[in-house]
């Protein structure tokens, strides 16, 4: 899911103005410390995380065919068993200090994030007015 947001906001960003591609483009640390922020604080109201993981699960499938020679009578179609990757969200138990403290670090970085940002949104207006 996550992994289909960031598409579309990278699609999104390459769909913008100039000067928004080149907002979007200087400031995307700070997104990604955002996200990671939203993602602590969720971990916290919680109680645990979430962790994502791939597993593999079996399902049935036509099996390809062998190529026939001209005039051989076709085989009928067969099923095989094949497997296909599934992705799952399972609760995780996080230490809840380290946590607390990794969400502290985190709203520093942003903060020193998002005042360099501010110059970068500037450069950017000025260079490409709208």
């Amino acid at each position: 899911m996550k992994r289909l947001v960031l598409l579309t906001l990278a699609t999104l960003a390459a769909c913008g103005t100039p000067q928004e591609q080149c907002i979007s483009r200087n400031t995307r640390d700070l997104s990604t410390v955002d996200r990671l922020i939203a993602e602590s604080e969720g971990n916290l109201a919680r109680g645990y995380a979430f962790e994502t993981v791939t597993v593999y699960e079996d399902y049935w499938a036509y099996c390809p065919q062998p190529p026939v020679a001209e005039g051989q009578p076709v085989p009928p179609p067969r099923l095989c068993r094949d497997e296909r990757p599934v992705t799952e969200k399972r609760p995780k138990a996080i230490d809840l200090n380290e946590e607390a403290r990794k969400l502290a670090s985190l709203q520093e970085k942003r903060t020193s994030l998002a005042r360099q940002a501010e110059k970068v949104i500037t450069a950017c207006k000025a260079q490409y007015p709208e």
